[in-house]
């Protein structure tokens, strides 16, 4: 049986202006603003939702399935997955479009411009969730309006239990279709930002959300985590990291980590645990693809933040 990640495939192209924006930008002309930045580092990440959750479900030896949209261009992106050995199956190219791709710019402050292009990504709903067969669980992470609308009621049709992790897809839906999305969803996945939208959005108290569903997962960033499941509220230490050097791609990280727990019958204490290690580990690499560990690594990173052995 398989893990069903419906989400989004994208090429990230992140650049580094070697100076601070404020520099170069007058404040006074803003409205006529006309500015070019020299970025002499550059480098081109495999990224997307769907790509992200399931490397890190790879990572851990289990059986993933990914699906999602993707355009002309996606060759390159193609290679990776199979070097990695990342299922395509369900991977659908849409004829004249482009991959999903972000352009994003930072400053030596920190600060980023970005630049999306949704390209494929808007065709999310050509996939149905009947098509992919042996699934047991799923995820409904952010990806074209239409195809996280159809792929939740498709998995709640089919029976199959799913995540819902709307990130930054959240701002499309309005409160009754929020709602929705709970009322079929299993799991709600957010950060904090996000849970708090959702109560604005709704309308209802985040005690309220955590009765329409199984579990509402909260992640905290460098605070931990949080499970709420009824009226216990786990709470989930960070895990430690030996640097930091890029955030991006972190909560991806932690919901691989999620699904292998849920996907394995493992308690709450310890799903948290993981997908918090799986948050630690992507952190202290570039990109949201190139961290990797062995079965031997993963339980002496496990033991070192939280104290005893992973089982």
């Amino acid at each position: 049986m398989s893990i069903l990640v419906c989400g989004s495939f994208a090429y990230d192209t992140i650049m580094v202006f070697p100076d601070k924006f404020k520099n170069h930008i007058l404040p006074d002309k803003v409205h006529m603003l006309n500015v070019s930045f020299m970025v002499p580092d550059m480098r081109r990440e495999y990224g997307g939702c769907a790509g992200n959750i399931a490397y890190n479900l790879s990572l851990l030896d289990q059986d993933v399935t990914p699906m999602g949209t993707v355009g002309k261009d996606f060759g390159l992106y193609a290679d990776w997955m199979d070097m990695v050995e990342l299922d395509r199956t369900h991977v659908t190219q849409v004829d004249g479009t482009y991959t999903a791709q972000a352009f994003i710019t930072t400053d030596m402050d920190d600060n980023q411009i970005t630049a999306f292009h949704p390209g494929a990504m808007g065709h999310a709903h050509v996939n149905k969730v009947g098509d992919a067969k042996g699934i047991d669980l799923g995820i409904v992470s952010p990806d074209g309006y239409e195809g996280m609308i159809e792929h939740a009621s498709q998995f709640a049709e089919a029976g199959i239990p799913f995540v819902f992790d709307p990130g930054q897809g959240l701002p499309m839906f309005n409160g009754t279709e929020l709602e929705l999305l709970l009322d079929q969803a299993n799991y709600l996945s957010v950060n904090d930002y996000e849970a708090q939208m959702m109560q604005e959005k709704t309308g209802l108290s985040l005690e309220k959300i955590v009765e329409r569903v199984e579990a509402v997962i909260i992640t905290k960033g460098g605070e931990g985590s949080e499970i709420h499941v009824g009226k216990d509220v786990h709470k989930i230490p960070a895990a430690k990291t030996h640097k930091l050097s890029d955030p991006t791609g972190c909560g991806d990280a932690y919901r691989g980590g999620l699904l292998h727990g849920l996907r394995n019958g493992m308690d709450w204490e310890t799903t948290g645990r993981i997908a918090s290690l799986m948050g630690a580990i992507k952190i202290e690499k570039h990109g949201t693809q190139n961290h990797k560990f062995d079965k031997d690594e993963f339980g002496d990173r496990f033991k070192e933040s939280f104290g005893f052995d992973l089982k």
